[in-house]
């Protein structure tokens, strides 16, 4: 199956806005990058990004309150922070019967006698004028005070039940996100809509996703309540049906329940969209350890090793290349101000950036695919060349030409989130929790041994290499990586000559370029002649490439092969060999941007949301390459779709790209397709299907149904 080529640099963007988003880095400066990504904002950008993190911050913060029955704590937030959410009478109900049940919950008399005043005082009088329903409501609370809550017959067991919190959590969470803009960032949004169109193709097509072990944990199944409108809005004027089957298809909703969501936002679509995908929730610690896989990969932060959101264990490059590794391994718990460093470091269990251990929650793409990701010390491929005269050699190279790169990168920090929201006993419980988990680091006393931490130091000199290598060619310093790379590895263009070709494909474009055709031809002649007689396949390419004698010499090299594709390709090519291999996220978008597609093509209709989403810009690689990625030995499309198959339209334009047909095609009208949706309740696909039966006629397709 043909792959789909994607853009890494995109996707870098979108990464990088959302550590930063996320303060998921030590300080606010940007990471390092390569030169076509572009990571410094604006001002106001900046200032805006920060005002949407403190408000996330804030839900989160309310949401941990309600999820562990501390109403009052969170209605005093509210109260500060977002007093328009208790002028809403609804929701002020809501709060007041939750603040009954924890006071009950407690059981001391004490207590029992503040719920009672919590009746007279607060909650009789807002079941008057809440909502119709809210006065009987009220009277069935009245049972909690006779049933308690280990009566699993009472009444009002759905009343005592702690899911109770998580919804009130999830509906306040919905309603705050809205009113104070503290959407996701971007990329969190995007790959929930991936995901989440993922695993509605694999269902309808009934075919099954080489990434199902990630997107199930990753995706969690409960969504949070929609925040519904005020009564006001009900009389709001008819919406676009257009609009109304395209939210309800993207967030997979009812008709109602776009309806309701549009009129929640006041008929502005995307931000209708918005709010349905952030009630979709991801597993955040997983998903942050994706993210952190993909820095440390792409180089925008400094290698580490991870546990946890809140543990961090890190090797100080200069005194562990002294041989004081073990003095240089430090723990950091929590907020990072309890450090075990030394030989006291302790932990359950070190997860290392690659290890093994690392993966065993993010499982391969393929289900067939049961290697590990980082083979061991002793197999090939990981110290067949490290460690080696040849490797030290090109590593100290590559360190010289790379003096101030690292110092670019900044340190993976983790969600140490700020509790100055909160006060009483969420705060205390965060202490506990601190507290418990550093004792239990102290009495666990599993030391790390110098083999592991040499070990570790290994692989980071393999990822400081791989890098290296990457930005020599993003450069198109193509003539100094043959160079390196020959001297670590002898054999490795034998195992991929099209890769060699490629790169002296750039130097002989750069030769050109420059109006030395003489060395040039002598490129051709010693390396791309060659390598094309060898490989067949190659002579098409060597035509185009000799084309560009042709052209004036500044025209030569411009147009022709993007260099961020080679560096690209060229570090998962060098990283499989040393034993690196390709985070888990990349296999998550390669695939999910496939099922998009295909997803789309099925629908016969374009992506009314990709643009918003950036997911365009994930399928724009860019110039065309005169070698098609597709071909190339390293396989660029790894697990990602191989195993994802459908029954969609997959016609070729001349140059190899998918083309997306139309309903015309079938001759359906668009005005029809909408009306079958609409009356029929029928996804997209299914109502072209049904029409195309009928000669695209909408009531004779209504007709027959009902018949």
């Amino acid at each position: 199956m043909d792959s789909l080529p994607v853009n890494w640099e995109a996707l870098d963007s979108l990464i990088i806005d959302f550590v930063k988003s996320e303060n998921l880095i030590e300080d606010s400066g940007s990471p390092s990058t390569s030169p076509s990504t572009s990571l410094s904002p604006s001002s106001s950008t900046s200032s805006s990004s920060s005002s949407s993190y403190q408000s996330r911050l804030l839900i989160r913060q309310i949401r941990r309150s309600v999820e562990f029955g501390e109403i009052d704590a969170a209605i005093d937030l509210l109260r500060v922070h977002a007093p328009f959410v208790l002028d809403d009478h609804r929701l002020l109900f809501c709060l007041q019967k939750q603040r009954f049940i924890e006071l009950l919950r407690k059981g001391t008399a004490e207590d029992r006698e503040s719920a009672i005043n919590c009746l007279r005082e607060s909650l009789a009088p807002c079941a008057l004028d809440a909502y119709p329903e809210a006065y009987e409501e009220f009277k069935h609370i009245l049972l909690a005070l006779v049933y308690d809550e280990e009566d699993k017959n009472s009444p009002v067991v759905s009343e005592w039940s702690p899911r109770r919190r998580i919804d009130i959590a999830g509906l306040l969470s919905s309603v705050l996100r809205a009113h104070l803009c503290a959407y996701d960032p971007l990329f969190a949004m995007s790959l929930r809509y991936l995901i989440s169109i993922h695993k509605l193709f694999c269902f309808r097509q009934g075919v099954p996703s080489p990434i199902s072990d990630l997107t199930q944990r990753l995706l969690l199944e409960d969504r949070d309540p929609p925040a519904t409108p005020l009564e006001s809005s009900y009389e709001a004027p008819p919406f676009d049906e257009v609009d109304i089957q395209a939210l309800a298809h993207a967030v997979e909703l009812t008709r109602q329940g776009a309806i309701d969501s549009l009129r929640f936002a006041k008929g502005d679509l995307n931000q209708a969209f918005q709010n349905e995908l952030c009630r979709i929730r991801l597993d955040d610690p997983m998903f942050d350890e994706l993210v952190h896989e993909y820095c440390v990969y792409r180089g925008f932060v400094n290698f580490s090793v991870v546990d946890s959101p809140g543990m961090q264990l890190s090797i100080n490059d200069d005194q562990s290349e002294s041989g004081q590794l073990s003095k240089n391994c430090s723990t950091e718990v929590g907020d990072g101000n309890t450090k075990l460093s030394g030989s006291d470091t302790s932990a359950s269990q070190v997860i290392m950036e690659g290890s093994p251990e690392s993966n065993t929650n993010l499982a391969s793409i393929q289900s067939t695919d049961t290697e590990e990701r980082y083979p061991s010390e002793t197999s090939y491929g990981d110290c067949s060349t490290s460690g080696t005269p040849q490797f030290e050699k090109v590593l100290q190279k590559n360190k010289c030409l790379r003096v101030g790169e690292t110092n670019k990168r900044k340190r993976w920090r983790g969600r140490h989130e700020n509790t100055e929201f909160v006060s009483g006993p969420t705060s205390e419980r965060s202490r506990e929790d601190l507290n418990d988990d550093t004792t239990m680091l102290k009495d666990q006393q599993v030391s790390p041994k110098s083999c592991f931490l040499n070990m570790m130091k290994n692989r980071e000199d393999k990822h400081e290499l791989v890098l290296g290598l990457k930005e020599l060619a993003s450069r198109g310093m193509t003539e100094e990586v043959v160079e390196e790379i020959n001297e670590m590895d002898s054999n490795f263009f034998v195992q991929n000559p099209s890769l060699l070709f490629q790169l002296k494909q750039v130097e002989f474009l750069k030769l050109v370029g420059s109006g030395d055709h003489t060395q040039a031809l002598r490129v051709a002649c010693s390396f791309l002649g060659p390598l094309a007689s060898s490989h067949p396949d190659l002579l098409k390419p060597l035509k185009e490439t000799l084309l560009a004698l042709l052209k004036p010499n500044e025209e030569a090299f411009n147009d022709r092969l993007p260099l961020c594709v080679l560096a690209n390709t060229l570090q998962v090519a060098i990283g499989r060999r040393l034993g690196i291999e390709e985070p888990q996220l990349m296999k998550i978008i390669r695939a999910t941007l496939y099922t998009h597609g295909e997803w789309f093509k099925l629908q016969m209709c374009k992506d009314q949301f990709e643009g918003f989403l950036r997911i365009d810009a994930l399928k724009e690689v860019g110039t065309k390459l005169i070698i098609d990625a597709s071909r190339l030995d390293v396989d660029m499309s790894t697990d990602g779709s191989s195993q994802v198959t459908g029954s969609s339209n997959n016609r070729k334009q001349e140059d190899g790209s998918p083309t997306q047909s139309s309903a015309r095609d079938v001759g359906c009208d668009e005005t029809a397709i909408l009306k079958v949706m609409e009356f029929l309740a029928l996804p997209r696909a299914d109502a072209i299907h049904l029409l195309a039966q009928y000669n695209g006629n909408a009531e004779t397709v209504i007709q027959q149904i009902f018949a």
